[in-house]
């Protein structure tokens, strides 16, 4: 079996939570190394199963992990826990983001929560992040608003 067709939970894959247009785009290799894969496990059964299994949809996400020169290519920030294989951004099609992050932050055991670039009002814009660290998470939760971080989940 081809390393990128690998199951890491049982609906995600490891193509799923490495692919990105921009990295095919500008041929930035994106195969995490072998010691990432328990990190992307664990992200995919901590965090986006029970995602799944609550709101009981198919959850497609929009960038898992990016190696450090795809992070870097895409604008991602030094301290990214994405090219650690420890984070993830995604939707619950159907699901209001803030919906969505509030759901996370009261369920799940998560390191980060960033609702980010969400607009009041409008239930899908933005998108949602979650890391997570296996027996380290701070649980903080922050909203990106205006080009910083504040803390809490704000709509």
């Amino acid at each position: 079996m081809d390393t990128n067709d690998m199951q890491l939970s049982e609906h995600f894959s490891l193509n799923e939570m490495t692919r990105s247009d921009t990295a095919a785009r500008k041929g930035i290799n994106n195969i995490p190394p072998a010691n990432m894969m328990v990190k992307l496990r664990d992200l995919c059964v901590q965090v986006l199963e029970p995602v799944r299994l609550h709101f009981g949809v198919p959850i497609r996400p929009s960038s898992g992990y990016r190696s450090p020169e795809l992070n870097l290519a895409v604008g991602g920030a030094k301290t990214s826990q994405h090219p650690k294989g420890e984070a993830v951004d995604f939707e619950v099609s159907g699901v209001s983001n803030y919906d969505l992050a509030c759901w996370i932050q009261h369920e799940l055991v998560y390191d980060q929560l960033i609702l980010e670039c969400y607009t009041p009002g409008v239930p899908d814009s933005g998108w949602v992040h979650v890391s997570y660290r296996a027996g380290r998470n701070r649980k903080q939760a922050m909203t990106y608003v205006d080009g910083q971080y504040v803390p809490g989940l704000r709509r």
